[in-house]
C-alpha cells in the first residue's frame, strides 16, 4: 500500500458522513507505519473503542469504512479465525465488526459484518511479520505470497458487500 496522508484518509470514507469522517481519530505518526507491508490501513479509535476503521484500495479507488465492534469478547480457551487473513487467535483476538452499507435504493439490509483480527493487523499476519498465539490449528502450507493474495481477495469480497 502506498503511504496516505490524513486528508486523503478522511476523504476516502464511504459509509459515514463527511462530518463524522472529519471527527474520527486518524492514527498518529502515519509516516512510521510499515506501508510496504500493508494491504489496508486498519485502526481502532482510541477515543471510541467500539469504532474501528479500514482504508484500502478497491476497484482503483481508495475506500474508507467505519466499523462498529461487537461488545463482549471471548472468554475461556475457545479460538476464533479471522475472515480476512484466516489467522486463528484466542477468542479475544478476533471480533465481529459490522459496517453500514453504502445506501442503495431498495436495499433491504443496511449493515454487513464479519470476524476480523481485533488488532486489524491482517496484512502482518499474512506476511508472517506478526504471529498469533500458537496452538489449536495446524500450520498452513501456503506461501506468504499466497496468504497475501488470499487476504486481499477476502478484503475485496467484503468491501464489495459494503459498496
Amino acid at each position: 500500500m502506498k503511504e496516505l496522508s490524513e486528508p486523503v484518509i478522511r476523504a476516502s470514507f464511504v459509509n459515514c458522513s463527511k462530518g463524522a469522517a472529519q471527527r474520527l481519530t486518524v492514527p498518529r505518526l502515519l509516516a512510521d507505519l510499515p506501508w510496504e507491508d500493508l494491504d489496508f490501513l486498519g485502526w481502532q479509535d482510541p477515543g471510541a473503542p467500539e469504532r474501528s476503521y479500514i482504508v484500502a484500495e478497491h476497484g482503483g479507488e481508495l475506500v474508507g469504512v467505519e466499523f462498529r465492534r461487537a461488545g463482549g469478547g471471548g472468554r475461556g480457551q475457545r479460538r476464533s479465525m479471522c475472515s480476512l487473513c484466516l489467522t486463528t487467535h484466542p477468542a479475544s483476538g478476533v471480533v465481529l465488526m459490522t459496517a453500514r452499507k453504502v445506501r442503495k435504493t431498495g436495499d433491504s439490509y443496511n449493515t454487513v459484518g464479519t470476524y476480523i483480527c481485533s488488532d486489524l493487523a491482517c496484512s502482518l499476519y499474512a506476511r508472517e511479520k506478526r504471529r498469533a498465539q500458537p496452538g489449536g490449528y495446524p500450520k498452513e502450507t501456503l506461501s506468504v505470497e499466497e496468504k497475501v493474495e488470499r487476504t486481499k481477495a477476502n478484503l475485496t469480497a467484503f468491501l464489495d458487500k459494503i459498496l
